[in-house]
């Protein structure tokens, strides 16, 4: 039985729930590319099973914050999937703050040895810094999927340096989660 991922693209293109911006780039443009890349990685290996939650680059999810949020999960519930990985970009008001990091909702648990799997395939893949595996349990995404959740801040916008790979390498970062999942779940690559 193939296991069930589900990529969710973080933000919309336009309207409700659009992403940060920095050095020229839009968080829900990468999170689309990075997860498209992704999905096509995990349908190429017949071990796993994908589904979207944006499937066309200009799909709006939801008509308000609460609603786009409420929809990913959804559809993640209602598949339903074995794991949720929200792809994401990050950005802060210092532009020296760099690096990934990976967001889940207690630590101990599944999701959080997941994370720490992706971390490291992200990092040893795109050379970001690794800031961690982190604790949110406020952010929606991770607190109402019925699965084991995470949530992926593959770099920072607002850093030249991380924005330049996001912009000239979005596959190495799928390819990073990618090649966590494979280790998180001891599979060789194929």
């Amino acid at each position: 039985m193939a296991i069930r991922i589900f990529i969710d693209q973080g933000h919309n293109p336009s309207g409700p729930n659009t992403g940060a911006e920095g050095n020229g780039l839009r968080e829900q443009d990468i999170t689309y590319a990075v997860g498209l890349y992704l999905a096509g990685l995990l349908r190429d290996d017949p071990r796993f099973e994908v589904r979207q939650s944006r499937n066309t680059p200009d799909e709006v999810l939801g008509t308000s914050n609460s609603t786009s949020l409420a929809a990913r999960v959804r559809a993640a519930n209602n598949w339903p999937a074995d794991y949720f990985i929200s792809i994401h970009c990050n950005s802060n008001p210092n532009p020296a703050i760099n690096g990934s990091e990976v967001y889940v909702y207690r630590t101990n648990s599944q999701p959080y040895w997941l994370a720490q799997h992706v971390l490291n395939g992200i990092v040893a893949r795109t050379g970001t810094k690794d800031n961690g595996v982190r604790l949110n349990p406020a952010l929606y995404v991770l607190r109402r999927t019925q699965m084991p959740a995470i949530l992926v801040e593959l770099a920072y916008l607002s850093n030249q340096e991380d924005a330049r790979r996001l912009e000239s390498d979005p596959f190495g970062f799928a390819q990073g989660i990618y090649n966590g999942l494979l280790s998180y779940f001891g599979f060789a690559p194929l």
